[in-house]
């Protein structure tokens, strides 16, 4: 004799799962039924407030920082040739030609047999020279433009020093001098000796 007394609800699952319907529902229900939409690879579409998309089979969410990330990230395999990036050099050459070390090694021989490593080797050293540039500029002007009338010594006093750069000056003397490297940069691009 049983102790439980199965109810109905409980037969019907059981025959559901004999049956293999394992989706089917053991009751009937009546009520809200929510439109269910089929998606395909590459469809993008909008779900309670995020975006969303399918790669390779898999439901993913966009982020505002997707761009951010496909640039920062190395990727397993190389877009260019596909093979394993593994050298300890594909980290550095991915972030400058986006690519592994191998394939810009043949890219470069294939340059010199043609003769253009020259000018790739300029348009290289002139464009790192101008980042630094840029990068030089930005700090110099934060740092002139900050307040450096206070500081605060090692007891914790604050202590008022009177006297500092004429900012006006410095920042008309450090364009004209940023301008004429900018024209040395550009002479040695455009250099063809």
């Amino acid at each position: 004799m049983l102790n439980k007394e199965f109810k109905r609800k409980d037969v019907e699952r059981m025959r559901n799962l004999i049956k293999g319907n394992v989706d089917k529902s053991a009751e009937l229900q009546v009520g809200y039924k929510a439109k269910k939409k089929d998606y395909k690879e590459g469809d993008v579409w909008e779900e309670g407030g995020k975006k969303w998309t399918i790669k390779n089979g898999i439901k993913q969410t966009h982020t505002k920082l997707d761009k951010i990330k496909d640039e920062a990230i190395l990727p397993l395999f190389c877009p260019n040739c596909g093979s394993l990036m593994k050298h300890r050099n594909d980290t550095k050459m991915y972030k400058i030609h986006k690519k592994c070390f191998d394939c810009v090694i043949k890219m470069e021989a294939k340059l010199k047999m043609e003769g253009k490593y020259e000018d790739y080797e300029r348009n290289m050293v002139a464009a790192n020279a101008e980042s630094y540039l840029n990068d030089l500029e930005s700090y110099l002007l934060e740092a002139i433009n900050e307040s450096n009338t206070q500081y605060v010594s090692e007891r914790g006093e604050v202590e008022r020093w009177k006297g500092g750069v004429d900012k006006d000056k410095f920042t008309s003397d450090m364009e004209k001098n940023f301008k004429e490297f900018r024209k040395q940069i550009n002479d040695y691009k455009n250099d063809k000796t």
